[in-house]
């Protein structure tokens, strides 16, 4: 008999969904997610085309309960046990699959036995349908991560990913069981001077997109420096759920200078976690150069991201309305730059000229050139876009001279050089 009630989370769940390597199938893993989101829990949505050490570093950055992973291409007797080969000690990361009728009887037998939790089959979609399939799916994953953290904070000076993303856990699902360690944390971070930049706007502004082409430039230019990301999206309030999506957009996430945790608000009334502060001390004591915080969608008066941010940039379109609409904006008071993204739309340079008039009124700049106000049209769906590297070369400069000299001068010349040229 088919479940059609949804299952009822007991503890805070994490699952990464995604489609194999080589399969363009997204369908089948859209409609999934979409129903385990519905079912309260946190997805973290990787997409298509995703190799295995996707999935994998991805599993153990966001300290999830289990993978779900569509597969109708082939291979995937080999794609999923190399996937839990390479899980190794994370074996507490439950393995889901399903793939139609691409996968045959035996060989859904012969994964389980390997130690995937569970491959559906068209009979059990026939018997248990969708929603039955998805509360199977979630109760298997109903238990709790970070309730007996086993880590020191001299372990976490190590860098070790899997320490971090433990100890993000811990203080984000149980603070009240580490109240003294979150004390020690934000002891031990106060003197530490690794610059946090901030980066807010509107939803679909393509904040995530200029992150990775941020990400691209800086591992190039700064090839042993460690940079991490910390990624804000909203939770839903009737379900509790939330889709954190913002790693489909990162290209570059790969490098293993790069770590990323995605959080949910938790909250409706919010644009950040509760614990943005301690999960950024995290990565300061972890050893990181820069760390990037990457607020949810915002309306026009909130400018919480400053409060925790060394520096801030703020992401926006061409589209925000009529000219009076930028005397509503906060974060035209505190952004340090500011981003007008999707610069190919229409009206875009009308946009580009409105806004330096904004930040001329709010900021009483009245002698400078347009053209050296921090303000800058970007398409960072283009690649090597002219604009955006104009804007990235300002953020480097605005952090060696906000904060401490933490990235080479001889390399930050060359940048400059090329943002003149």
């Amino acid at each position: 008999m088919q479940n059609t009630e949804a299952y009822i989370p007991k503890n805070k769940i994490r699952i990464l969904t995604a489609a194999s390597l080589f399969d363009g199938h997204d369908a089948a893993i859209n409609i999934m997610r979409r129903l385990i989101q519905k079912t309260g829990v946190e997805v973290v949505h990787l997409g298509h085309n995703r190799s295995a050490n996707d999935i994998v570093k991805a599993a153990i950055e966001e300290d999830v309960q289990g993978i779900a992973i569509t597969s109708y291409q082939g291979g995937h007797i080999e794609f999923f046990k190399y996937i839990y080969d390479l899980l190794e000690d994370k074996k507490h990361i439950k393995i889901f699959g399903g793939g139609g009728g691409t996968i045959l009887p035996d060989e859904i037998t012969e994964l389980e036995n390997y130690g995937i939790a569970r491959i559906y089959s068209p009979d059990d979609g026939r018997k248990m349908g969708l929603q039955g399939m998805i509360n199977d799916l979630v109760e298997k994953c109903d238990y709790p991560i970070g309730d007996h953290l086993k880590f020191s904070l001299e372990d976490l000076e190590s860098g070790d990913r899997s320490v971090i993303s433990e100890f993000i856990s811990a203080i984000e699902n149980f603070p009240e069981n580490y109240s003294n360690l979150i004390n020690e944390l934000n002891t031990k971070a106060s003197g530490n001077k690794t610059p946090i930049l901030g980066i807010t706007g509107t939803g679909g502004a393509g904040k995530s997109s200029l992150v990775d082409e941020i990400l691209r430039r800086f591992t190039i230019d700064f090839p042993s420096k460690k940079i991490g990301i910390i990624s804000v999206d909203p939770s839903r309030k009737k379900s509790g759920g939330a889709l954190l999506g913002d790693r489909i957009r990162m290209n570059f996430l790969t490098s293993e200078n790069v770590f990323m945790r995605s959080m949910a608000t938790r909250s409706s009334s919010m644009s950040l976690s509760k614990y943005i502060k301690e999960a950024s001390n995290i990565l300061k004591i972890a050893g990181f150069d820069l760390v990037i915080l990457e607020s949810s969608g915002i309306g026009q008066a909130d400018s919480e991201i400053v409060d925790y941010a060394d520096l801030s940039m703020y992401v926006m379109t061409p589209e925000y309305g009529a000219p009076t609409q930028l005397e509503k904006i906060d974060m035209l008071d505190f952004a340090d730059v500011i981003a007008i993204n999707k610069f190919d739309k229409r009206g875009a340079e009308d946009a580009l000229k409105y806004v330096r008039k904004q930040y001329r009124r709010n900021h009483n700049i009245w002698e400078n050139e347009d053209d050296t106000l921090p303000v800058f049209g970007t398409i960072a769906s283009q690649f090597n876009d002219f604009g955006t590297t104009e804007l990235y070369s300002n953020l480097i400069k605005i952090i060696n001279e906000k904060t401490i000299n933490v990235f080479d001068s001889h390399v930050m010349n060359l940048i400059v050089g090329e943002k003149i040229m």
